[in-house]
């Protein structure tokens, strides 16, 4: 596997890597519904496109095909960090998330946040993170949950 920052010809695999991820990867952390709320189509390409290319991102790719990506913003906030179901538990989001947190220490950043999914949770305590609020966010209609965590670089 390797990982790589964005290019503009990932948008279309990274929109179809955050649908999988979140219809299939987090079936045991959210309700069918929560799901179809959360990603209730494939992302828009273009659009996600450009979030990735006016962030910090990196891609993992295996075998020729992106498999995962991880982006955070110039602020230091992680934006979106998905893999794909079948990546889950093969260091993919490890990779990425060495890669981001190299970035952020290389641009001065003092703090790291993040608006964490059930899932995403696990991954960031295992990664020394704090767990802060956790709160309930209205997508389509549906309630989902989430926690603020932080990562002070500065230590």
């Amino acid at each position: 596997m390797q990982v790589r920052p964005f290019q503009p010809d990932d948008a279309a695999a990274c929109a179809q890597v955050y649908f999988r991820a979140v219809r299939d990867g987090a079936v045991r952390y959210y309700s069918d519904a929560q799901r179809r709320a959360w990603a209730p189509e494939t992302p828009d390409s273009t659009a996600l496109g450009e979030k990735l290319l006016n962030a910090e991102t990196f891609v993992a790719v295996r075998d020729g095909e992106v498999v995962g990506f991880m982006s955070m913003t110039r602020a230091g906030h992680i934006d979106l960090a998905f893999v794909l179901p079948d990546e889950m538990g093969r260091g993919t989001a490890d990779a990425l998330y060495a890669a981001l947190l190299n970035r952020a220490v290389s641009l001065g950043i003092a703090e790291l946040t993040v608006d964490a999914s059930h899932l995403a949770r696990s991954f960031f305590l295992r990664h020394g993170w704090i767990a802060g609020p956790a709160e309930t966010i209205i997508r389509n209609e549906v309630s989902l949950s989430r926690t603020f965590m932080s990562l002070n670089l500065r230590k």
